[in-house]
């Protein structure tokens, strides 16, 4: 689903080798010799509006590192969160920075369409292109197998849970819900007990509560689309859907679980959790990251653990991820530079053993989250290599995510829908509103409702 800065690694520049092969790939020049005075300039993303001082400061600090290492090349950096609607809001208009991020599920079709620069060249001439995990990398790669977008995170969705309420609940925090029927039970019994909302969801109109539902079908059992391409068919009225929504209709109405606020998306849920307002919630499993960066949480009251899976042969964890493109109006000089920050700042620490000690040594100084639960973006003995070179630093509480690590490679992993993804979860946005607005709402008339505006939104490949 969306970004929304779900993964941020801090890394370290790249070799000297690389920095060489990209600049020649890009301007037919053999040789990077720094310059006096910087001449290429570009913009990059850099951390979500509202991050803490120390977060900034440490971005800046990197910012710095890689403009002394490459005098060539000036920076600047710009305050950016994905969503929805700002995102094409700015594509239109051509104020994204040169460098930017945008979740998997649009990667292909921005790329088909035109809108991501062409990073073939560079992309191949990396020394670690073939470390990459095969089915992440295919999400940064277009229908004409030209490498559009780089894989920087990937994510499984995962249930956060306060610790803290669940002991003042009465509940084992060692013991989070593995079954729908669990997380209804111990959603009331942490509202009663402590008259804070036991589980809250995203439902905010920016494609946000659309991405949940879908993950609970997926739960469940069900997709929300059948095939690829325009050709798919919309199946958003399928019965796990509708079960979906007759459990949140339940907990929103009968057992007043839920809270009073439904209207989260993804900055401000993290902002409730971190300041110990809900008991549980459903994201990807990395947003401990900006709830350290952003809003200051107490490690000792979270928790994460896998998604209860219904006992059903087509139940699995709704899997996405991050990419970082570069804007189709750089020169080829510009896309040069943007690919040694994206292996610089991006990359660089799940390589690099000295790089990778490096950056964790600047976070755990900085007070940023060093280890966060993410899916490997390179082959499985990269990702334990990687984790080896910096377990002295891991200063995220990994016991207390022991839930999640031990269960989630368990799952089955299933891609975000691939058809018009964001505009079907925009139609399935005021049908979660709807349950969450209006007692009498009925989850499969809603459905059956939506269902031909997301047929018509694949239809024209929106």
């Amino acid at each position: 689903m969306q970004l929304h800065n779900r993964a941020r690694r801090s890394i370290r520049m790249g070799s000297a080798v690389l920095a060489a092969s990209l600049v020649a790939a890009a301007t037919g020049v053999a040789s990077t010799a720094a310059a006096s005075t910087p001449t290429v300039s570009i913009s990059v993303a850099s951390l979500i509006p509202g991050s803490t001082k120390a977060a900034v400061a440490e971005f800046n600090a990197q910012v710095k590192e890689f403009e002394k290492s490459n005098p060539g090349i000036k920076v600047s950096s710009v305050q950016y969160q994905w969503t929805g609607p700002t995102f094409a809001a700015k594509l239109a208009a051509g104020t994204l920075p040169t460098v930017f991020t945008v979740p998997f599920t649009d990667g292909r079709s921005l790329g088909e369409n035109g809108q991501l620069a062409n990073l073939t060249t560079y992309a191949k001439a990396l020394p670690y292109w073939n470390k990459f995990n095969p089915a992440v990398i295919a999400e940064g790669i277009d229908a004409k197998h030209q490498v559009i977008a780089i894989p920087t995170a990937a994510y499984a969705q995962a249930l956060s849970y306060n610790r803290q309420l669940f002991q003042q609940a009465g509940l084992n925090p060692n013991d989070p819900p593995k079954t729908w029927a669990q997380l209804e039970s111990d959603a009331k019994q942490i509202s009663q007990k402590t008259g804070m909302a036991g589980y809250a969801e995203m439902g905010a109109s920016d494609n946000t509560a659309g991405w949940i539902l879908t993950t609970l079908d997926y739960a469940l059992g069900g997709r929300m689309e059948q095939g690829i391409g325009t050709k798919a068919r919309a199946t958003l009225a399928n019965p796990q859907a509708v079960q979906a929504l007759n459990m949140l209709h339940n907990m929103r109405w009968n057992d007043n679980s839920m809270g009073s606020d439904f209207n989260y998306g993804w900055s401000t849920i993290n902002q409730a959790f971190a300041a110990g307002q809900v008991g549980m919630f459903i994201s990807g499993s990395d947003v401990y990251t900006n709830m350290v960066q952003s809003y200051n949480i107490n490690p000792k009251i979270y928790g994460l653990a896998p998604i209860p899976l219904a006992n059903n042969k087509n139940a699995g964890v709704l899997g996405g991820g991050t990419l970082a493109a570069v804007s189709p109006r750089a020169s080829a000089a510009q896309i040069a530079a943007a690919m040694k920050w994206i292996n610089f700042y991006y990359m660089e620490p799940l390589i690099n053993k000295t790089q990778a000690i490096r950056n964790a040594r600047t976070l755990v100084a900085s007070k940023q989250p060093v280890g966060v639960p993410a899916l490997p973006i390179f082959n499985e003995a990269q990702y334990k290599l990687a984790n080896s070179w910096i377990k002295k630093y891991i200063n995220v509480p990994l016991k207390q995510m022991q839930p999640f690590l031990n269960g989630v490679f368990k799952q089955r992993l299933i891609p975000e829908p691939e058809a018009s993804t964001q505009y079907v979860y925009g139609t399935l946005d005021p049908v979660v509103q709807s349950v969450f607005t209006d007692q009498a709402a009925n989850p499969a008339s809603l459905l059956r409702a939506a269902n031909p505006t997301a047929q018509s939104g694949i239809q024209a490949g929106k």
